[in-house]
């Protein structure tokens, strides 16, 4: 197993217990200009799991692996609530095995011999996907603490926007003047990067 770049940055997490099939995986992919962090088998993958930064990225797992199978890793990886893509690889799979690799959540599943380049997509793919759901997490966070901190009467105006209620109606429901409610409507929707009612009602819900 290469630890040497054990961080929470991208990498192609490649299990397979057969030594020269890392070796070729990682010159693909290292040629590509991916980084890869590999592993002889499930437990090291695991201890990587459980003692490191979250895994980025994604996981490239060959199903034929003792003691534990590719599709026990992948159990695993569900139970600890690893959310990165997962993908396949296998010389004996069959189409139940795919389809029950898709069920629980893997990103794809890749029969041997694949060609390099569709490999390749395929993980870039994968790693895009991750990058797009760490990006939507990290606004929904920023977005979910900038909900909570709004004061009481910014909190007031958020609902009646969000359910579309007209500025003067507002500011006779709060008995204050539409100068205040436009103030305190501009105030909300900065405060949590909305540009419209639609936009703030999608946001409240989310939560």
């Amino acid at each position: 197993m290469n630890l040497s770049n054990a961080t929470s940055s991208a990498a192609v997490h490649l299990v397979d217990d057969e030594a020269p099939v890392r070796a070729a995986l990682e010159f693909l992919f290292s040629t590509h200009g991916l980084q890869v962090q590999s592993y002889d088998g499930a437990n090291p993958l695991l201890q990587r799991l459980a003692n490191g930064p979250p895994l980025r990225g994604c996981v490239l797992l060959d199903v034929r692996m003792e003691p534990l199978s590719g599709l026990q890793v992948h159990d695993a990886l569900v139970a600890q609530g690893a959310d990165i893509p997962v993908i396949f690889l296998s010389g004996h799979g069959d189409i139940g095995m795919a389809v029950a690799a898709l069920k629980k959540g893997a990103f794809d599943f890749v029969e041997k011999p694949f060609g390099d380049d569709a490999l390749v997509e395929r993980v870039r793919d994968a790693m895009a996907l991750d990058t797009e759901r760490q990006k939507n997490l990290h606004t929904g966070n920023a977005r979910g603490n900038a909900l909570a901190a709004l004061t009481q009467r910014e909190r007031d105006v958020l609902h009646r926007v969000a359910a579309g209620k007209l500025n003067k109606v507002i500011a006779d429901e709060l008995a204050v003047s539409m100068r205040t409610v436009e103030v305190y409507r501009a105030r909300v929707y900065a405060k949590l990067q909305v540009r419209s009612a639609a936009e703030l009602a999608t946001l409240l819900a989310r939560f």
